[in-house]
């Protein structure tokens, strides 16, 4: 590696860092992800029936049970920090896989620092809480990009064999390894309609098909990951479209994003038509590049969680079209030096500012709402909104069950978040899940409608009131005095891993 790749990559390293360094609070699905990965290391099993809800549940189809093995192998031997790097490593990877591609694909230096720092910027608005499953499906999109790649351009066939077996572990760590199949099917379809041999594509799609039996479930948990990747989620909003009314005014930095990928392909289609004709530009166009740039947009416009797809995509195969365009600027020889020196100022002046600790979660979490249930022994079965559920579930258990948690279609039946929504926002049906999951003590958020419910009712008293949620238990056992929880933000970042769950 020469002194500027090898600067380049520290230099996006640093910003990766600084920027993870900058989170505020760790996934809502992290503590079950943890739960999940403290069963097969201290319990010796994978968990296939949930033990945390007081609610009707069925089988735990847990597609992300190989994270979170990962997540606690670090957790335990290397501290609750060692997550935030793990984010960090995972996020650097995905960038270094990507350069990996445009080098042997680009005319062009492909140590162009700039296009990368902007893909950065944007997936940073998705990838913004250490760490989360869904970043191994990015990192391993990126990495069958690059051997297929190999295969089609350097004519590395036997590469093909690693990706089934990529495929075993991809299918353990997180279910978006149908995208994986997926990248694998445009390929094969691109290489068809380029006129090039294809085969080898198909029989490695059924090769990697087959790999997908090998998890701890067999044949049923294929019937659940298809119906778990086409299933509708319209109480998410990670789910939702990137032009739906909830992100018409944000994620603009995708929006430019995409724009700009969209705009350099329109002008480049362009040129060529106008010096070579339509015709001819379709017959040397290459059709995986433009199959995959389609697909990856469309996930990326009908659901925002998917867009490190389209972005991932739009740098392994735009990077040399952008260039393309500009190679007849002149620019001066000292940009390199400037830009370089202002992101590692940058990145070394948030290192600067950061205290290098958890971060607590108070911004998300009902933290001290969780411990004045904890230090007044609230027991019982305790109501939360999902997003919550696995946290609670996490610092209460074996004392509370929770209601639900995030873990959403792997667990529990499709009625739940409707009665949830019902309550939540005071529906007409609002008293349903009161009447038939009757919980002992309810968390949630303030600025919900069914707050001002609770509060004016005989039945329920708001026993604590933090910032962003209170806590309501029954009336009838609320006429005693409480302890009050802690004020000191160290005492509970030091405790924010802290569990009674043992296996």
């Amino acid at each position: 590696m020469g002194k500027k790749a090898f600067l380049f990559y520290i230099t996006l390293f640093l910003i990766i860092l600084a920027y993870s360094l900058m989170a505020t609070n760790f996934d809502f699905d992290l503590w079950a992800r943890l739960i999940a990965g403290m069963g097969v290391i201290d319990g010796g099993h994978v968990l296939k029936a949930d033990f945390l809800s007081y609610t009707p549940v069925h089988t735990w189809w847990d597609h992300e049970w190989g994270s979170g093995v990962i997540f606690y192998l670090f957790l335990k031997f290397l501290g609750p920090f060692s997550l935030i790097i793990l984010q960090a490593a995972l996020f650097f990877f995905i960038i270094f896989t990507a350069s990996k591609v445009i080098k042997i694909k680009s005319e062009f230096y492909p140590y162009n620092i700039l296009p990368y720092l902007f893909t950065v910027i944007v997936l940073m608005s998705n990838l913004n809480s250490p760490v989360r499953c869904h970043m191994f499906s990015f990192l391993l999109f990126t990495v069958f990009i690059y051997i297929l790649e190999l295969v089609r351009t350097r004519g590395k066939n036997k590469l093909l064999y690693l990706i089934p077996i990529l495929t075993i572990f991809w299918n353990n760590v997180h279910g978006g390894v149908v995208s994986g199949l997926g990248l694998i099917a445009m390929y094969a379809v691109g290489e068809f309609l380029n006129q090039k041999p294809f085969k080898k594509y198909i029989i490695t799609l059924l090769l990697s098909s087959l790999a997908l039996f090998i998890n701890p479930w067999g044949y049923d948990y294929i019937k659940f990951l298809l119906m778990a990747n086409t299933m509708q989620r319209p109480y998410i909003t990670e789910w939702w479209g990137l032009f739906s009314q909830y992100f018409m005014h944000s994620k603009t930095g995708f929006k430019l994003f995409m724009l700009s990928a969209v705009l350099i392909e329109y002008i480049t289609i362009m040129k060529d038509a106008k010096l070579n004709g339509l015709k001819k530009w379709y017959q040397n166009a290459d059709k995986v590049k433009y199959i995959v740039l389609l697909a990856t947009m469309y996930l990326g416009i009908t659901h925002v969680k998917l867009l490190p797809f389209f972005a991932i995509s739009a740098l392994c195969f735009v990077y040399d079209d952008l260039y393309k365009l500009i190679e007849k600027l002149s620019l001066p020889e000292w940009k390199d030096k400037v830009i370089y020196t202002l992101l590692i100022l940058l990145s070394l002046l948030s290192f600067l500012t950061k205290d290098f600790s958890l971060p607590a979660g108070f911004n998300v979490y009902p933290v001290k709402e969780i411990e004045f249930v904890k230090i007044n022994n609230l027991k019982g079965n305790i109501l939360t909104n999902f997003g919550s559920g696995s946290y609670a579930a996490y610092k209460l258990y074996p004392h509370n069950l929770i209601y639900m948690d995030g873990r959403y279609e792997e667990v529990y039946y499709d009625y739940m978040i409707p009665l949830l929504k019902e309550f939540c926002l005071v529906y007409p049906n609002w008293k349903l899940i009161l009447d038939n999951f009757p919980p002992d003590v309810i968390i949630i958020e303030k600025s919900y409608p069914v707050t001002k419910v609770l509060q004016s009712s005989y039945n329920w008293k708001m026993v604590y009131e933090g910032e962003l949620f209170g806590v309501y238990i029954p009336a009838q056992k609320a006429d005693r005095k409480f302890l009050q929880p802690s004020n000191d933000i160290q005492h509970y970042k030091n405790t924010l891993f802290d569990t009674d769950i043992k296996f």
